[in-house]
């Protein structure tokens, strides 16, 4: 099927969605952060999204299920 000119394109709708993701995660990471003083932001996100595959809709399902 071929998309029409109004509807964004598969690459826009992923990009888009991943951008979502990333600010699902950078919440997250905002608000452990604000429980764990000193704690690097990157050492957090890297512990959020280890447990999941690199792939960032697997990283917000994994977190999805934590809450």
């Amino acid at each position: 099927m071929k998309p029409t000119r109004n509807s964004p394109s598969l690459e826009e709708r992923i990009k888009a969605i991943r951008a979502e993701i990333e600010t699902v995660i950078d919440a997250r990471v905002e608000t452990v952060a604000r429980d764990s003083p000193g704690v690097p932001k990157g050492v957090i996100r890297n512990l959020l999204t280890a447990r999941a595959p690199s792939c960032a809709c697997a990283q917000y399902l994994e977190l999805g299920q934590e809450q």
